[in-house]
Protein backbone atom coordinates (compact mmCIF):
# COMPACT_ATOMS: atom_id res chain seq x y z
CA UNK A 1 0.00 0.00 0.00
CA UNK A 2 1.27 3.46 -0.88
CA UNK A 3 2.17 5.81 1.96
CA UNK A 4 -0.15 8.28 0.25
CA UNK A 5 -3.20 6.26 1.25
CA UNK A 6 -5.60 8.45 3.25
CA UNK A 7 -3.41 11.51 2.62
CA UNK A 8 -4.77 14.73 1.12
CA UNK A 9 -3.00 16.44 -1.77
CA UNK A 10 -3.46 19.74 -3.58
CA UNK A 11 -2.40 19.87 -7.25
CA UNK A 12 -2.38 23.24 -9.00
CA UNK A 13 -2.65 23.79 -12.73
CA UNK A 14 -4.59 20.54 -12.93
CA UNK A 15 -7.20 21.20 -15.61
CA UNK A 16 -5.19 19.42 -18.30
CA UNK A 17 -1.80 18.03 -19.27
CA UNK A 18 0.73 17.22 -16.58
CA UNK A 19 -1.38 18.60 -13.75
CA UNK A 20 -4.23 16.23 -14.54
CA UNK A 21 -1.76 13.35 -14.78
CA UNK A 22 -0.32 14.19 -11.35
CA UNK A 23 -3.80 14.31 -9.83
CA UNK A 24 -4.81 10.95 -11.30
CA UNK A 25 -1.55 9.34 -10.18
CA UNK A 26 -1.85 10.53 -6.58
CA UNK A 27 -5.51 9.53 -6.45
CA UNK A 28 -4.65 6.06 -7.75
CA UNK A 29 -2.12 5.81 -4.90
CA UNK A 30 -4.92 6.37 -2.41
CA UNK A 31 -4.79 10.11 -1.78
CA UNK A 32 -7.76 12.45 -1.76
CA UNK A 33 -6.81 15.05 -4.33
CA UNK A 34 -7.94 18.65 -4.60
CA UNK A 35 -7.45 20.02 -8.08
CA UNK A 36 -6.89 23.68 -8.82
CA UNK A 37 -6.76 25.82 -11.91
CA UNK A 38 -7.01 29.54 -12.43
CA UNK A 39 -10.76 29.36 -13.00
CA UNK A 40 -13.59 26.90 -12.64
CA UNK A 41 -14.68 24.90 -15.64
CA UNK A 42 -16.19 21.66 -16.84
CA UNK A 43 -12.77 20.05 -17.27
CA UNK A 44 -11.68 20.75 -13.70
CA UNK A 45 -15.02 19.62 -12.28
CA UNK A 46 -14.96 16.45 -14.38
CA UNK A 47 -11.45 15.59 -13.19
CA UNK A 48 -12.44 16.10 -9.55
CA UNK A 49 -15.46 13.82 -10.02
CA UNK A 50 -13.39 11.21 -11.85
CA UNK A 51 -10.81 10.88 -9.06
CA UNK A 52 -13.21 11.39 -6.15
CA UNK A 53 -11.60 14.66 -5.14
CA UNK A 54 -12.65 18.27 -5.08
CA UNK A 55 -12.20 21.28 -7.34
CA UNK A 56 -10.73 24.44 -5.79
CA UNK A 57 -10.31 27.00 -8.57
CA UNK A 58 -8.50 30.28 -8.01
CA UNK A 59 -5.63 32.46 -9.16
CA UNK A 60 -2.51 31.53 -7.20
CA UNK A 61 -0.96 34.93 -7.95
CA UNK A 62 -3.15 36.27 -5.14
CA UNK A 63 -1.91 35.27 -1.66
CA UNK A 64 -5.40 35.64 -0.20
CA UNK A 65 -6.76 33.21 -2.77
CA UNK A 66 -3.97 30.74 -1.95
CA UNK A 67 -4.88 30.91 1.73
CA UNK A 68 -8.56 30.34 0.89
CA UNK A 69 -7.68 27.33 -1.29
CA UNK A 70 -5.52 25.72 1.39
CA UNK A 71 -8.06 26.39 4.13
CA UNK A 72 -10.91 25.00 1.99
CA UNK A 73 -9.02 21.81 1.24
CA UNK A 74 -8.08 21.27 4.89
CA UNK A 75 -11.61 22.04 6.12
CA UNK A 76 -13.31 19.84 3.51
CA UNK A 77 -10.93 16.88 3.50
CA UNK A 78 -9.82 17.15 7.12
CA UNK A 79 -6.11 17.73 6.47
CA UNK A 80 -3.56 18.84 3.86
CA UNK A 81 -0.47 16.67 3.48
CA UNK A 82 0.90 17.28 -0.01
CA UNK A 83 1.29 20.24 -2.35
CA UNK A 84 2.16 19.73 -6.01
CA UNK A 85 2.85 23.20 -7.41
CA UNK A 86 2.31 22.53 -11.10
CA UNK A 87 0.70 25.79 -12.26
CA UNK A 88 2.49 27.75 -14.98
CA UNK A 89 2.10 30.64 -17.38
CA UNK A 90 4.37 31.10 -20.39
CA UNK A 91 4.75 33.55 -23.21
CA UNK A 92 7.77 33.97 -25.46
CA UNK A 93 9.33 36.98 -27.15
CA UNK A 94 12.75 38.45 -27.83
CA UNK A 95 13.90 40.28 -24.72
CA UNK A 96 13.56 43.80 -26.10
CA UNK A 97 10.10 43.02 -27.48
CA UNK A 98 8.67 41.36 -24.40
CA UNK A 99 5.99 43.52 -22.80
CA UNK A 100 7.20 44.34 -19.29
CA UNK A 101 3.85 43.74 -17.61
CA UNK A 102 3.58 40.34 -19.27
CA UNK A 103 7.19 39.48 -18.34
CA UNK A 104 6.38 40.09 -14.69
CA UNK A 105 3.11 38.15 -14.97
CA UNK A 106 5.15 35.07 -15.89
CA UNK A 107 7.38 35.58 -12.86
CA UNK A 108 4.48 36.39 -10.53
CA UNK A 109 2.56 33.30 -11.62
CA UNK A 110 5.28 30.68 -11.69
CA UNK A 111 7.59 31.82 -8.90
CA UNK A 112 5.34 34.15 -6.92
CA UNK A 113 2.39 31.77 -7.02
CA UNK A 114 4.50 28.96 -5.60
CA UNK A 115 5.77 31.27 -2.85
CA UNK A 116 2.19 32.14 -1.90
CA UNK A 117 1.08 28.51 -1.99
CA UNK A 118 3.88 27.30 0.25
CA UNK A 119 3.03 30.03 2.74
CA UNK A 120 -0.62 28.95 2.61
CA UNK A 121 -0.08 25.21 3.11
CA UNK A 122 2.67 25.38 5.74
CA UNK A 123 0.38 25.99 8.76
CA UNK A 124 -1.65 22.91 7.85
CA UNK A 125 1.42 20.72 7.38
CA UNK A 126 2.94 21.99 10.61
CA UNK A 127 -0.18 20.96 12.50
CA UNK A 128 0.38 17.45 11.15
CA UNK A 129 4.10 17.53 11.94
CA UNK A 130 5.04 16.55 8.37
CA UNK A 131 4.32 17.24 4.72
CA UNK A 132 5.52 16.93 1.16
CA UNK A 133 5.95 19.76 -1.34
CA UNK A 134 6.75 18.94 -4.97
CA UNK A 135 7.45 21.87 -7.28
CA UNK A 136 7.35 21.52 -11.06
CA UNK A 137 10.26 23.44 -12.53
CA UNK A 138 11.53 22.91 -16.09
CA UNK A 139 14.56 21.85 -18.09
CA UNK A 140 14.61 25.47 -19.25
CA UNK A 141 15.15 26.52 -15.65
CA UNK A 142 18.43 24.62 -15.82
CA UNK A 143 19.57 25.47 -19.36
CA UNK A 144 17.71 28.66 -20.26
CA UNK A 145 16.01 29.05 -23.63
CA UNK A 146 16.09 31.78 -26.31
CA UNK A 147 13.11 34.16 -26.21
CA UNK A 148 11.89 32.61 -22.95
CA UNK A 149 13.70 34.82 -20.46
CA UNK A 150 10.78 35.22 -18.06
CA UNK A 151 9.76 31.57 -18.09
CA UNK A 152 13.32 30.25 -17.76
CA UNK A 153 14.12 32.75 -15.01
CA UNK A 154 10.96 31.83 -13.09
CA UNK A 155 11.74 28.13 -13.34
CA UNK A 156 15.36 28.68 -12.28
CA UNK A 157 14.02 30.65 -9.32
CA UNK A 158 11.86 27.68 -8.38
CA UNK A 159 14.95 25.46 -8.27
CA UNK A 160 16.66 27.83 -5.86
CA UNK A 161 13.46 28.13 -3.83
CA UNK A 162 13.26 24.35 -3.53
CA UNK A 163 16.89 24.00 -2.48
CA UNK A 164 16.46 26.69 0.16
CA UNK A 165 13.12 25.42 1.49
CA UNK A 166 14.51 21.90 1.52
CA UNK A 167 17.10 23.01 4.04
CA UNK A 168 14.69 25.21 5.98
CA UNK A 169 11.76 22.81 6.35
CA UNK A 170 13.33 19.36 6.54
CA UNK A 171 13.90 19.62 10.32
CA UNK A 172 10.10 19.84 10.64
CA UNK A 173 9.48 16.74 8.54
CA UNK A 174 8.26 18.85 5.61
CA UNK A 175 10.19 17.60 2.59
CA UNK A 176 10.57 19.84 -0.47
CA UNK A 177 11.82 18.71 -3.89
CA UNK A 178 11.35 19.54 -7.55
CA UNK A 179 10.84 17.86 -10.90
CA UNK A 180 12.31 19.52 -13.99
CA UNK A 181 10.54 18.05 -17.05
CA UNK A 182 12.05 18.25 -20.48
CA UNK A 183 9.89 18.34 -23.58
CA UNK A 184 6.71 16.49 -22.67
CA UNK A 185 3.65 15.47 -24.66
CA UNK A 186 1.10 18.01 -23.44
CA UNK A 187 -1.32 20.39 -25.20
CA UNK A 188 1.45 23.03 -25.21
CA UNK A 189 3.14 21.16 -28.06
CA UNK A 190 0.16 21.88 -30.31
CA UNK A 191 0.85 25.58 -29.75
CA UNK A 192 4.52 25.00 -30.60
CA UNK A 193 3.61 23.12 -33.78
CA UNK A 194 1.22 25.82 -34.93
CA UNK A 195 3.84 28.50 -34.29
CA UNK A 196 6.40 26.53 -36.32
CA UNK A 197 3.92 25.83 -39.10
CA UNK A 198 4.34 22.04 -38.90
CA UNK A 199 2.25 19.08 -37.82
CA UNK A 200 2.17 17.89 -34.23
CA UNK A 201 3.92 14.64 -35.26
CA UNK A 202 6.69 16.64 -36.92
CA UNK A 203 7.00 18.78 -33.78
CA UNK A 204 7.47 15.64 -31.67
CA UNK A 205 10.12 14.39 -34.09
CA UNK A 206 11.95 17.71 -34.15
CA UNK A 207 12.21 17.83 -30.36
CA UNK A 208 13.22 14.15 -30.20
CA UNK A 209 16.29 14.79 -32.35
CA UNK A 210 18.18 16.32 -29.43
CA UNK A 211 17.07 13.77 -26.80
CA UNK A 212 19.35 10.76 -26.25
CA UNK A 213 16.34 8.57 -25.42
CA UNK A 214 15.04 9.32 -28.90
CA UNK A 215 11.60 10.57 -27.90
CA UNK A 216 9.84 13.19 -25.82
CA UNK A 217 8.44 12.41 -22.40
CA UNK A 218 4.89 11.61 -21.38
CA UNK A 219 2.83 13.29 -18.69
CA UNK A 220 2.47 9.93 -16.93
CA UNK A 221 6.25 9.65 -16.63
CA UNK A 222 6.47 13.04 -14.97
CA UNK A 223 3.60 12.06 -12.66
CA UNK A 224 5.53 8.96 -11.59
CA UNK A 225 8.41 11.19 -10.47
CA UNK A 226 5.95 13.43 -8.63
CA UNK A 227 4.48 10.47 -6.78
CA UNK A 228 7.96 9.27 -5.81
CA UNK A 229 8.75 12.62 -4.22
CA UNK A 230 5.33 12.85 -2.55
CA UNK A 231 5.55 9.49 -0.77
CA UNK A 232 5.89 9.60 3.01
CA UNK A 233 8.01 6.46 3.41
CA UNK A 234 10.92 8.19 1.70
CA UNK A 235 12.43 11.31 3.23
CA UNK A 236 16.17 11.14 2.44
CA UNK A 237 15.72 13.06 -0.82
CA UNK A 238 15.62 16.73 0.23
CA UNK A 239 15.96 19.89 -1.84
CA UNK A 240 16.72 17.95 -5.01
CA UNK A 241 15.70 18.31 -8.64
CA UNK A 242 14.77 15.23 -10.67
CA UNK A 243 15.46 15.95 -14.33
CA UNK A 244 12.97 14.00 -16.47
CA UNK A 245 14.21 14.76 -19.96
CA UNK A 246 15.43 11.56 -21.61
CA UNK A 247 19.06 12.46 -20.98
CA UNK A 248 19.01 15.83 -22.70
CA UNK A 249 20.61 17.51 -19.70
CA UNK A 250 21.51 16.88 -16.12
CA UNK A 251 20.47 19.28 -13.41
CA UNK A 252 22.73 21.69 -11.58
CA UNK A 253 24.71 20.35 -8.62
Amino acid sequence: MSSLSRRVALVTGAAQGMGAAHARRLAAAGATVAVNDVRSGAGLDALAAEIGGLAVPGDVCDPRVCAQIADTVAATAGRLDVLVANHAYMTMAPLLEHDEADWWRVIDTNLGGTFHLVQAVLPHMRRLGEGRIVVISSEWGVTGWPEATAYAASKAGLISLVKTLGRELAPEGIIVNAVAPGVTDTPQLEVDADAAGITLADMHARYAESIPLGRIGSADEIAAAVQFLAEFDMSAVVGQVISCNGGATRTRV
